[in-house]
């Protein structure tokens, strides 16, 4: 969050002045061809979204309110708002500082910025970066989720399961694992494929049914937004006025769900087809505006409008499900099974480009060539695995993902200016 207030400031809010510039480069009004990458704006920006809107806008919400109260969601806002600018910032020099990985391959993220932009002094940073992503980028977190909103919604209430809890998590994990290894094998193109196609419908699909939500409880709508900014700033509803506890809560939640300053985004983006690297930079910075803004918010208003955020017993995607029960009697938690397998497996397949991007820079292309056996596995890890380790671990390695990502991002901002003054002079 400090890094995003300094990247604010320092660029005078150039990032906020061209929204709509934005949006018409997402269109596609500006291609070229002939221009250098793999995937479209749109794709890249997908690809990424696949990757953060999944359940750190679902049940990391949930978490959220649970350990932090209705205020945490004020401080995911304003991480998300400087997280714009971030956003700008590191994936714009994604792309002007796009190298090749040992097979010559034109790649981008923070661990090529450092090594292109910063020089050889600096590898250590690049290589902590990719020790945190490989372990980081994985999909513990989302097949966990999948298998709890699984059993919770379709299992316990018609008394089915498949043995103990045990072995009923291990063949659960088992199928998404095999659906998980049907599309990461096909690599990034057939990954932004799907989510470029995903993606749009889950948000739609999410959106209408969090509005209807808000619609059958809309006398709590205004209290739950006056609810949100008082309780940032007193804590008294879950935290007993701890506030700085309550900013931890919602900036850590809001990290996971658009990753703002992370260093994921511009792995992904860094694959964009383009030769203007200012042009990724302005698509890249929808992404939290997208994701936390919008979606997170809605999640949040659902939990609170229905009131069961006030059950402590609850957290995760079981609190979000009971929401959409009280909401939806009866089809509500079946809807939510519907998007949350969609969220979920879509930001399966875009940590699987992360974490191997993250490899491949460490050991060379050839020596990765198993990882999608390693990461299939880990999806069966994280379905077998309590939800409070998982989610202790993947914080801790997005908290060490965020230094290199940032102090390459600082120390090269003057790089960023320069490049976006030339860009929007040429454009006038």
């Amino acid at each position: 969050m400090g890094g995003g207030i300094f990247f604010t400031i320092y660029s005078k809010f150039l990032p906020f002045r061209y929204f709509r510039h934005a949006i018409d480069i997402l269109r596609g009004k500006y291609d070229e061809e002939g221009e250098v990458g793999e995937i479209s704006h749109f794709e890249a920006l997908s690809g990424h979204l696949a990757a953060t809107i999944g359940m750190g806008n679902i049940s990391g919400v949930a978490v959220a309110i649970a350990t932090g109260g209705p205020g945490a969601i004020f401080w995911m806002w304003v991480s998300a708002v400087f997280g714009i600018t971030t956003k700008f910032f590191t994936c714009t020099l994604a792309l002007m500082y796009r190298g090749k990985d040992s097979e010559g391959n034109i790649q981008g993220g923070p661990m090529y910025v450092i090594k292109e932009g910063m020089g050889k002094k600096w590898m250590p940073l690049a290589g902590l970066f990719c020790v945190a992503g490989f372990f980081g980028a994985t999909p513990i977190f989302q097949a966990n989720q999948i298998v709890q909103v699984t059993k919770d919604v379709i299992l316990s209430p018609n008394q089915w399961s498949f043995g103990s809890d045990f072995q009923t998590n291990l063949i659960l994990g088992l199928m998404i694992a095999t659906v998980t290894g049907a599309v990461i094998f096909g690599g990034i193109k057939r990954i932004a494929t799907v989510a470029g196609k995903l993606v749009p419908l889950m948000v739609i699909l999410y959106t209408m049914c969090v509005l209807y939500i808000m619609a059958v409880n809309y006398t709590e709508v205004i209290p739950n937004f006056l609810l949100i900014i008082t309780d940032a700033f007193t804590a008294e509803a879950v935290l007993g006025g701890a506030v700085g506890a309550i900013i931890v809560a919602g900036a850590r939640r809001a990290a996971f769900s658009n990753e703002a300053g992370i260093g994921t985004a511009p792995m992904m983006h860094g694959a964009a087809t383009t030769n203007e690297p200012v042009r990724e930079g302005l698509v890249a910075m929808i992404g939290p505006v997208a994701d936390t803004l919008i979606v997170c918010t809605l999640t949040g208003l659902a939990i609170l409008a229905t009131g069961v955020w006030q059950n402590t017993e609850l957290s995760g995607i079981a609190l979000t499900a009971q929401a959409f029960e009280l909401a939806m009697p009866g089809f509500g938690p079946y809807i939510l099974m519907v998007c949350v397998l969609i969220f979920a497996l879509t930001t399966v397949f875009g940590m699987a480009y992360y974490s191997k991007k993250c490899l491949t820079f460490l050991v060379g292309v050839k020596n990765s060539k198993y990882f999608n056996y390693w990461y299939v596995i880990l999806v069966v890890v994280g379905s077998i695995t309590s939800l409070a380790v998982v989610v202790s671990f993947i914080d801790f390695m997005y908290a060490v993902m965020a230094f290199p990502t940032m102090i390459s991002a600082i120390y090269l901002a003057p790089k960023v200016i320069k490049e976006a003054k030339r860009y929007f002079a040429a454009l006038n």
